[in-house]
């Protein structure tokens, strides 16, 4: 156990590293999820009142969790791994003690403590910057960071299977970004959404972590709040694609390049 932490620090410690020599994943990291919420704060003000039920502040934490997780752990991690494949960093790794899981989680600690402390600023200047109430439920807040971390970093090794160059990576990764905002409650809440739409949608990979984002902010029942039955959906859905994610990395997911 203190050896598998030792490389795990180590790999992470290397990955932060290279993360501030990079400044394009250094501006998607830091300071473009900062600017998303503007925008999505912006956005979301000029829908009607009754698409709203939970309110402008909270749907806005809500999306804005949302849009940390995809923008920092998503976004970010597919750049990542795709860079190491292609300078046979990976390859090499393999190549020593290191076990292939290590090697993986190695390289999106940065990603996930960066998400988490983003997370935490929203949660603790929520209230004053956006006017919102405090998280209800901030045991199921983190359950959704946390299992939203896990997912859209499998999600992120996934990806990489289709993206063959750092660059293409903002065009295999816009997809899933696109489908999540408009489908997953980041952009458009899923109140908002016709009952058919919504139920189609409750099914997409990030729809349930952020099901459990929003039971965290606004508790589980009264106005915009969710009951234990889908709480409880949430929480499988989201279970069920990490499995799925986990089980696609295994057997997809390319260590080193094409030839």
């Amino acid at each position: 156990m203190n050896a598998t932490a030792t490389r795990l620090t180590a790999l992470g410690r290397a990955e932060l590293t290279l993360l501030g020599r990079n400044r394009n994943n250094l501006f998607v990291a830091l300071l473009m999820p900062v600017l998303m919420i503007f925008l999505l704060r912006t956005s979301l003000a000029e829908m009607d009142e009754a698409g709203l039920p939970m309110g402008l502040a909270e749907a806005t934490a809500v999306g804005g969790t949302g849009m940390i997780l995809c923008l920092v752990v998503y976004m970010n991690l597919v750049a990542t791994y795709v860079a190491r494949r292609e300078e046979l960093v990976l390859k090499r790794l393999r190549t020593g003690e290191v076990r292939d899981t290590e090697i993986l989680t190695g390289a999106a600690l940065p990603a996930a403590v960066i998400a988490l402390v983003q997370c935490a600023v929203l949660t603790a200047l929520g209230p004053a910057a956006l006017g919102a109430h405090a998280p209800r439920r901030p045991d199921l807040l983190l359950l959704g960071v946390l299992a939203g971390i896990v997912l859209l970093a499998a999600l992120a090794a996934v990806t990489t299977v289709i993206t063959r160059t750092v660059e293409s990576a903002g065009l295999t990764t816009l997809p899933f970004f696109l489908v999540s905002a408009m489908g997953s409650g980041l952009m458009v809440p899923m109140d908002a959404l016709p009952d058919p739409v919504a139920s189609v949608c409750s099914l997409l990979p990030l729809s349930g972590v952020m099901e459990l984002v929003r039971a965290g902010w606004l508790g589980t029942g009264g106005t915009g709040g969710i009951g234990g039955k889908e709480l409880l959906g949430a929480a499988l859905t989201t279970v069920a694609w990490i499995v799925l994610s986990v089980f696609a990395v295994r057997k997809w997911f390319r260590w080193e390049p094409r030839r």
